[in-house]
């Protein structure tokens, strides 16, 4: 079952607004000071042109023991740039992991991008789907929101 939303919402990329702009920087702040929301680190990776280190917020799921980086958004740059560089770097306060990165094809993407929604309240909105949707649902959806399985260098 669907929510109703209008088609095609999930395609494309979504440019962030200044309020949006404005939450990630509180959001960034208590990251690094190791508290904000639960699940949220600040993801750095290198730029695929530049190579000069990008940061940017955002919240990881545990699933079966593994975590995993959702691009809840779509393909926006630091998709690109970890895509290209294939490792990240985590942080939340103090604590600093290197992670290297695999994209998951959709068949292994779906419950883990169900699960995010499950989790993450806040990007709902810009789905097609609801939480509660069978997985089935979700394999489509991972075309245009990667799913990227994250592990220790």
């Amino acid at each position: 079952m669907t929510t109703g939303r209008a088609a095609g919402r999930t395609s494309g990329t979504r440019r962030r607004g200044v309020l949006r702009r404005a939450v990630d920087g509180v959001v960034t702040a208590l990251v690094r000071r190791g508290s904000g929301p639960r699940g949220t680190v600040l993801l750095t990776v290198a730029g695929r042109t530049s190579g000069q280190p990008r940061t940017t917020p955002v919240t990881l799921v545990e699933r079966d023991g593994t975590r995993w980086l959702v691009a809840p958004y779509g393909p926006v740059g630091w998709v690109a740039n970890v895509r290209a560089a294939g490792v990240v770097d985590v942080r939340r306060g103090r604590a600093v992991q290197r992670l290297a990165v695999e994209e998951v094809d959709a068949a292994v993407g779906a419950p883990v991008l169900r699960q995010y929604l499950q989790e993450v309240a806040v990007v709902r909105r810009v789905f097609d789907v609801a939480p509660t949707d069978p997985v089935e649902a979700f394999v489509p959806l991972v075309a245009t929101h990667p799913v990227f399985r994250l592990r220790p260098v």
